[in-house]
């Protein structure tokens, strides 16, 4: 009997899921753009809120049309919860930094959310990580403190809050492993949204006429409503580019072009802000990216160790 060859279908799901993490890389950073431009005019709370309140408005015919059941176990309601919470601190976070910082250099810092999570897992969680991969996360941090010297020294504190977002969109990391497998990606954007724009609405009701510069809502004018709406769609485009990329391409494929992203950024934060990274800057990217892309490498190395260990005969 002869063995017919794959189906040249696996391939083409592959393809297809590079293409749209490439889409992600590209439309990302439109979201940072949107929300710089809305900071003009509109505080950085009302910015969050506008981000969840259109993610939530799209996903909603989708689930109609999907037909699927908004009904979620209650044992992953406190995971909803905490992925909406972190998402909205990360999300707020790097919207009061991009206010004041170029969009690449929040972006680089933000960039060792992976290196946490590597960390994280290791030392809290008990998952094998090698020291080569421990290493990588340090130097990864070096790089970043290469990023926040020149910020610092030009934005003052507001150069942390990238680390914010990075810490907050680690642990968003950490939970959406567990609910992904069990909650369908457009329910998951769905109930995210929802629940981080019930988060914000009681931080605005409560900010309202106290003068918070942050916080203190306003009526948005003119283009500050598409802007708003601009930070509510590429978010919610890219974000679900992303989830259906990772389930038609293994993440090991994937994993290195989100690098591209700060590129993107790089170039858009140029040609509509006139903002382009210094050496120093440079410098801490390129390290970063160079940490990144070696974790990645250890972490297939280590796989392909593993199913080959599993795949030799007993002795």
């Amino acid at each position: 009997m002869t063995t017919l060859p794959a189906p040249p279908h696996s391939t083409d799901r592959i393809l297809a899921g590079v293409a749209l993490m490439l889409g992600f890389c590209v439309t990302a950073p439109l979201l940072d753009v949107a929300a710089k431009l809305a900071s003009d005019t509109v505080p950085v709370g009302q910015i969050t809120a506008a981000r969840f309140i259109v993610q939530c408005a799209l996903m909603a015919p989708f689930v109609w049309i999907m037909r699927l059941s908004l009904r979620v176990p209650r044992e992953h309601w406190p995971a909803l919860l905490l992925r909406a919470l972190f998402l909205f601190v990360s999300t707020f976070c790097f919207i009061a930094a991009i206010r004041v910082m170029p969009l690449a250099d929040a972006l680089a810092i933000v960039f060792v959310a992976p290196f946490i999570v590597l960390l994280v897992g290791k030392f809290y969680l008990g998952e094998d990580v090698g020291p080569r991969r421990v290493g990588a996360a340090l130097v990864g941090f070096v790089g970043v403190l290469f990023v926040i010297q020149p910020s610092f020294a030009a934005f003052g504190t507001v150069a942390l809050f990238p680390l914010g977002t990075a810490v907050g969109f680690a642990f968003y990391i950490l939970v959406t492993r567990g609910l992904s497998r069990r909650v369908h990606p457009v329910t998951l954007q769905f109930h995210t949204g929802l629940i981080a724009s019930l988060l914000c609405l009681p931080v605005m009701i409560l900010a309202q006429g106290t003068g918070a510069e942050l916080l203190d809502p306003v009526w948005p004018q003119g283009i500050a409503w598409f802007w708003l709406f601009g930070v509510g769609f590429f978010a919610t485009v890219s974000h679900m580019m992303m989830t259906y990329a990772l389930s038609l391409a293994p993440s090991a494929t994937l994993a290195p072009l989100q690098y591209l992203e700060l590129p993107v950024a790089t170039l858009l934060g140029y040609l509509v802000f006139g903002d382009f990274p210094n050496a120093l800057t440079l410098t801490g990217i390129a390290i970063i990216i160079g940490s990144g892309l070696y974790m990645i490498h250890r972490e297939r190395v280590t796989a392909r160790q593993l199913v080959t260990e599993r795949a030799a005969p007993p002795i």
